[in-house]
């Protein structure tokens, strides 16, 4: 059985389902990718003033009925705790990149917009992002391993979703 660290006064409980060496080997292999994936993405981002957040926000925002979005809704589409997407909606409307407006009939709600400059700003960004995917994930899996990867994960993506539903 591996040590593991835990907090003091912590004990190992008999019942825990320890990773097999393969197990482990494909946890660890999922989360260096996805970090090392992200901040790829991040540093090809950069050069436009973007980050990888700044830039999912502003796709949702162009695709969105109206160019906008309820920011519970936006939160949860961006997997962002409310308050997180708070502090990042206000850095982007100091950037002219969104603005925050009133819902007409509900005092409490709140639509993030995504404003002209924004707009031109995704518009510009998009075909160089869409090749920095390509080049470091998409062309790197064959087809028939895309489409096992997206069927093993939607499963779990779904199940986190239910999870996070009820919290």
């Amino acid at each position: 059985m591996p040590t593991e660290p835990r907090a003091e006064g912590a004990t190992l409980s008999a019942d825990t389902r320890w990773l097999t060496p393969d197990e482990q080997r494909a946890w660890g292999t999922y989360i260096r990718l996805a970090k090392m994936l992200m901040r790829q993405l991040d540093r090809d981002l950069h050069p436009f003033g973007l980050s990888t957040n700044d830039y999912e926000i502003l796709v949702e925002l162009s695709e969105a009925p109206e160019t906008r979005l309820r920011m519970t809704e936006l939160a949860d589409l961006t997997a962002q705790s409310r308050s997180r997407l708070s502090h990042q909606i206000t850095r982007m409307e100091a950037k002219g990149l969104v603005r925050r407006e009133g819902c007409d009939g509900d005092k409490r709600g709140t639509f993030a917009v995504i404003t002209p400059r924004g707009q031109a700003i995704i518009e510009r960004v998009a075909p160089s992002h869409v090749d920095s995917v390509r080049q470091h994930f998409i062309d790197q899996v064959c087809p028939e391993h895309l489409k096992v990867l997206t069927d093993a994960y939607e499963p779990v993506l779904n199940r986190l979703r239910k999870v996070r539903d009820r919290d």
